[in-house]
């Protein structure tokens, strides 16, 4: 019988962390949860606990442990607490696989860890690689793991490269939906309240990541992602609105040939191929009947109304520490967002504004992305406080 797959999940209580439970559930035989990670959802951490006994769980905001220690007395589960404890946990020898879904720039020190402790990473958390693409992808290497993407769309291309040659891949396709306000003019965005941004049409995902894709932040970052993940120019990497989001990417060939993955919007999907491989795990669940879907669209993104999307594509161009300090921006202008201090439109202006007055580092280390991100922190806070 296979050796069970011990699973560190960083981030179990949001959406994806849920899902990926969903996923272990299905498949007792093959995975065990050993750790799962949260910032604050003490109570749901601690149902998740309850019912799938792992070995350690871990609340990210320290002033929560107590209250976790008492929902959770007497199960013999470890209950820990602090980011600096996350960090150090994933390194347990026991740990097969790390699911990063923790959001924003709080992923990327333990993955580090995770990595240089030979774990291999299915990544959700796209701020890891947004941040440190460069420094992540030549850890991967150095320390001959894995990195499995859990997007969706990453996830396509992924399958749609399998068995193919490298060189002959000519241009990636990121598929978007165009998020909530594809069809509204540029001036109809600044009236755009919290609650609109909020209603995806097609994705249920936490807050932070709809706001990014009713701004197309998020496939700017999926871009950069991208660019890290398969090794490819982002000059090389097209951005296609798909409403529908069934075709979730597509991959161009030097011959002409486009290949595409579909399938229904569910993220059980790339969570279950990024854990089964090198093979794929069975599923129960609804199928894609390409019957119901007539008509499939596509069209290309407004840069003018979206114009996060064509600041990370120069992002990426200029390089350096420069994407990082746009997502730091970006996370504080969008909390602001959630909190009814800006407009939606305002999202865009504090992150450019940020890159502007940001100090530029052609080649970060470590420590200048650390020092970067706190620097570029400041200055939109104080943006937001002018």
């Amino acid at each position: 019988m296979e050796k069970k797959r011990n699973i560190a999940i960083l981030g179990s209580t949001g959406s994806i962390g849920r899902q990926t439970l969903d996923v272990l559930a299905e498949h007792p035989d093959l995975f065990a949860p050993y750790l799962l990670v949260a910032n604050r959802s003490v109570e749901l951490l601690a149902e998740q606990a309850l019912r799938f006994k792992p070995h350690c769980v871990i609340i990210g905001d320290e002033s929560l442990h107590a209250e976790l220690c008492r929902r959770l007395e007497g199960t013999g589960i470890r209950v820990l607490s602090g980011s600096k404890t996350i960090a150090e946990e994933v390194t347990d020898p026991v740990i097969d696989t790390v699911v990063t879904a923790m959001v924003g720039y709080s992923g990327l020190a333990p993955t580090i860890n995770a990595i240089k402790a030979g774990k291999d990473i299915a990544l959700a958390n796209k701020e890891t690689l947004v941040v440190a693409g460069e420094l992540i992808t030549s850890l991967v290497k150095q320390h001959g793991t894995h990195l499995y993407p859990v997007d969706s769309e990453h996830g396509a291309i992924y399958q749609c490269l399998v068995g193919e040659d490298p060189s002959t891949v000519s241009k990636l396709l990121l598929t978007a939906s165009g998020g909530p306000f594809r069809t509204c003019s540029k001036d109809e965005l600044q009236y755009m309240t919290k609650a609109d941004a909020l209603h995806h049409p097609n994705w249920n995902m936490g807050a932070k990541i709809t706001i990014d894709s009713a701004t197309m932040m998020n496939k700017g970052f999926e871009v950069i992602e991208a660019k890290w993940l398969f090794g490819i120019d982002a000059a090389d990497i097209e951005v296609v609105v798909h409403p529908q989001s069934i075709v979730h990417s597509m991959v161009e060939f030097i011959d002409g040939s486009v290949k595409a993955q579909l399938g229904l919007p569910d993220m059980h999907l790339p969570i279950r191929y990024a854990l089964g491989l090198p093979g794929r795990l069975a599923s129960a669940g609804r199928r894609l009947s390409v019957s119901d879907y007539a008509t499939l669209t596509f069209e290309r993104p407004d840069m003018d109304k979206f114009p996060l999307l064509g600041m990370a594509f120069e992002a990426i161009g200029r390089g350096g520490n420069v994407p990082c300090v746009m997502n730091a921006a970006n996370e504080v202008a969008v909390d602001a967002f959630l909190h009814d201090r800006i407009r939606f439109t305002d999202i865009a202006d504090i992150v450019e504004r940020t890159i502007a007055a940001s100090a530029f580092v052609e080649h970060p280390a470590y420590d200048d992305y650390v020092l970067s991100n706190q620097e570029a922190r400041r200055e939109a806070a104080a943006m937001l406080n002018a």
